[in-house]
């Protein structure tokens, strides 16, 4: 685990608006000198949704788009071939555009369990359902992600990468709230220590790069995903609640650096940058946390992924994280 990686000030979650990836590259490093991302434009359509392309990054496991979602098959079809095509256009368009750059660079991918979650077997029930399936999911995803890695890395070599993996429904499989199928039950909860060694076992993939796992979901599982290995947890910080203070000063304490969603993710009025971190100031203060340690464990990002907002909004949102950022470095009380 890397909990003392030291990371920028201020990032994106992942998706952006439109369907252009030069666009959507320009303004993703555009917006954030020290830590661009690796832009996501589910407007795109199947294979550029988020669930589409981690499916295609899956090694000897294929998946294919069915009304009901993706389903896993036999052999690669033309939505693998798609999204695999989609995320090659990514990444040619984030390498035209970080020629020279040396820093971080966050790229994103769906964790173990939303596949689970998402994924359906040929039965049409999701992989959830079957440990069996659970487990060669996140083999073929966790040998995908070392081979993404080594090529985002062969790409712009001077990068620091961070990876993020997107565990939305996290929540939902640690209660056994994900629906089956036909809609009439849930599958089973699953095992919390189960859940955590599959996501270490997917996080060590990355070595001694760290690891960010978001989710914009309730109840994030904050104290589990710290003992996974992850180095910073993602989250929408307007979700918080008095009860997370707890969990959330043990992980500061122990080193995990929080990312928090202080910018709203679809079109809305915008407040001055001091106006968007008081909240993040409030948790401090109530904390009884050193107000100096406020610019090193918190990196500010939208609440969200973009994808819902206009272009232009989408753009402003971005800038508006930096200068919060700088708001709160500069007067962390």
């Amino acid at each position: 685990m890397n909990a003392d990686f030291s990371f920028a000030p201020a990032t994106g979650v992942g998706s952006l608006p439109g369907g252009d990836a030069r666009e959507a590259a320009k303004t993703a490093t555009g917006s954030f000198e020290d830590f661009p991302f690796l832009a996501e434009l589910p407007a795109r359509g199947p294979g550029a949704d988020m669930i589409g392309r981690s499916a295609g990054l899956l090694v000897e496991l294929y998946a294919r788009v069915e009304p009901s979602g993706w389903r896993l098959g036999d052999r690669p079809g033309r939505d693998t071939k798609r999204a695999r095509s989609w995320l090659r256009e990514d990444l040619d368009a984030l390498e035209e555009h970080t020629q020279g750059y040396e820093g971080q660079l966050k790229v994103q991918a769906v964790g173990p369990w939303t596949l689970a979650a998402a994924l359906e077997l040929r039965s049409g029930e999701a992989a959830l359902s079957d440990p069996g399936a659970c487990r060669d999911l996140a083999g073929s995803l966790a040998e995908g992600l070392r081979l993404h890695l080594a090529e985002v890395r062969r790409r712009v070599p001077g990068a620091h990468v961070v990876l993020q993996l997107d565990e939305p429904s996290l929540t939902a499989v640690l209660r056994g709230h994900v629906r089956s199928a036909s809609g009439y039950r849930t599958h089973r909860a699953v095992d919390r220590q189960v859940v955590e060694g599959t996501l270490r076992d997917v996080v060590g993939v990355h070595g001694d790069g760290p690891v960010v796992v978001h989710s914009c979901a309730p109840d994030v599982p904050f104290a589990l995903l710290r003992r996974s290995g992850a180095a910073a947890v993602s989250f929408d910080f307007s979700l918080l609640t008095e009860r997370d203070d707890d969990v959330i000063g043990e992980a500061v304490e122990a080193g995990t650096r929080l990312f928090a969603g202080v910018v709203p993710g679809v079109d809305a009025p915008l407040s001055d940058p001091a106006g968007s971190v008081m909240g993040v100031r409030t948790l401090w203060r109530r904390l009884g946390l050193r107000p100096g340690l406020l610019a090193e464990a918190v990196t500010l990002t939208p609440s969200c992924g973009l994808a819902g907002a206009s272009p232009g909004y989408a753009r402003r949102a971005l800038a508006h994280c930096v200068r919060a950022a700088r708001s709160l470095a500069d007067d962390p009380e």
